[in-house]
């Protein structure tokens, strides 16, 4: 790559951090894309579930083009704050810094000291969905989970219908096995209730009662269908909507649904939790109320909280609560950092599209569940068209920031050195062939 009187660095290469990639090379600016994995596909790879086929093969792919693009340098199994510090990247002198790293850890569940049964009795949705994407990969040596029967799940979102699916894939297949019936996962995706109908089963008679996904407001109010609706004809039909798409879950998959349950305190018998209490709700005006006395002990092998995912806080990074802190509401500045700006929920924390600026504030999040409205799996066209309208915002503060020759050439071997510590050879195709992780059988049309 010839030098550029430009260089932007961005962190997170799945899908805001390739668009982003790609539309700064369509202006002619270069890049140089780090992420913290050996591939750039964020929660395509790690956090939707590997049935979807089709989706994160039609996803990755997208990737990989934009990538592959001559203007974008890759830097695979670098993290920042840890493999680069946030300081010592600000001193490189790129003309700007984005931040697309995206929401890896788990929103905390809210009930004092409860974190501390983590792992005893205690499961959060982020490493459970990473387990079950990767546990058939020979060598697989990160931490695993035992699947039970009447496990409880805290949630409401599309994620959380996600965990309710793996939980009743695992339990039913097993229970087939054992009466020897084989049956693979794309079948059960397809349909739990269709494959016992079948084999002339029930989930009784499999000995199975099914796991059960607590909501705090009512179905009608779950957030499983995109848009804002405003009018009173809007809201109708939007809760129309979710109301048919949670019963087609739960008919195809079997699953039970507790709504207007909020957990409120934690059980604990010695060193592990055992269930939660429990009080019901009432939703008035938008606005969820507890109903006192209603107070009731759940119990429970484990608790599944699938409640949302927050950025990791990156040290020298300033932060405000949970998320980072910004100085302007226009471009996402970094506060402190006049070239660093934000993409997605690494400034908002939270799921619904931040209109005011076109960035998106769950990008990858908005485009991976977007498989619901779009049953082939297209990404929502918005969704890249705010990621262009925010570069076409930032493409004037970029090209604010020049740099030398010697500066664009001081940078690159910098990198050049940090791909070498990785053995990235800056082949990236290649790279990517090397280091796909081995596939189920049965790929249903996959191009890998």
């Amino acid at each position: 790559m010839s030098a550029s009187k430009y260089l932007v660095a961005i962190f997170g290469g799945a899908v805001s951090g390739s668009e982003a990639a790609f539309q700064l090379a369509e202006r002619g600016i270069p890049s140089v894309v780090f992420d913290q994995n050996a591939l750039p596909y964020g929660k395509i790879e790690d956090g939707l579930p590997k049935w979807h086929v089709r989706l994160r093969d039609k996803e990755q792919q997208r990737i990989n083009e934009k990538l592959s693009h001559p203007l974008v340098t890759y830097v695979p199994q670098t993290k920042l704050g840890e493999d680069i510090q946030f300081e010592d990247l600000n001193k490189m002198g790129f003309s700007a810094v984005l931040l697309a790293i995206g929401a890896w850890k788990d929103r905390p569940l809210g009930i004092e000291g409860i974190d501390t049964y983590i792992g005893k009795g205690l499961v959060y949705q982020n490493p459970f969905i990473y387990w079950f994407n990767h546990m058939h990969e020979p060598g697989f040596d990160k931490e695993t989970y035992q699947i039970e029967d009447g496990v409880g799940i805290i949630g409401g979102g599309l994620a959380s219908l996600d965990v309710a699916k793996v939980l009743m894939f695992e339990l039913v297949q097993k229970a087939l096995q054992e009466r020897g019936h084989d049956i693979d996962l794309f079948a059960l995706d397809r349909s739990i209730a269709k494959v016992l109908d079948e084999k002339g089963l029930t989930l009784e008679d499999l000995g199975i009662t099914g796991c059960t996904l607590f909501y705090r407001r009512r179905i009608k109010d779950m957030p499983l269908s995109p848009g804002d609706p405003t009018t009173p004809e809007e809201i109708a039909k939007a809760e129309a909507v979710r109301e048919k798409i949670l019963n087609n879950y739960r008919s195809k998959y079997l699953f039970n649904v507790a709504a207007n349950h909020v957990p409120v305190d934690k059980i604990v018998e010695g060193d592990r939790l055992v269930g939660l209490i429990f009080q019901e709700t009432e939703v008035t005006n938008g606005k969820v109320r507890s109903i006192a006395g209603s107070e009731k002990e759940i119990r429970f092998p484990y608790v599944i909280s699938s409640i949302g995912s927050l950025p990791d806080i990156i040290s020298g990074i300033q932060s405000c609560g949970s998320t980072y802190e910004i100085d302007d509401e226009i471009f996402c500045r970094l506060s402190g950092y006049p070239n660093v700006f934000a993409l997605g929920n690494a400034v908002t924390g939270r799921g619904n599209i931040k209109e005011s600026l076109d960035h998106g504030r769950e990008i990858a999040q908005n485009l991976i569940e977007g498989y619901l409205a779009n049953t082939e799996g297209d990404p929502n066209p918005a969704v890249l068209a705010r990621i262009s309208q925010a570069l076409e915002k930032l493409e004037s503060e970029i090209r604010e920031h020049q740099i030398s020759p010697a500066t664009f050439q001081s940078i690159m071997t910098q990198v050049k050195a940090i791909q070498d510590k990785v053995g990235y050879d800056n082949d990236y195709i290649s790279w990517v062939l090397k280091h796909l992780p081995e596939r189920l059988e049965n790929q249903l049309g996959s191009s890998h």
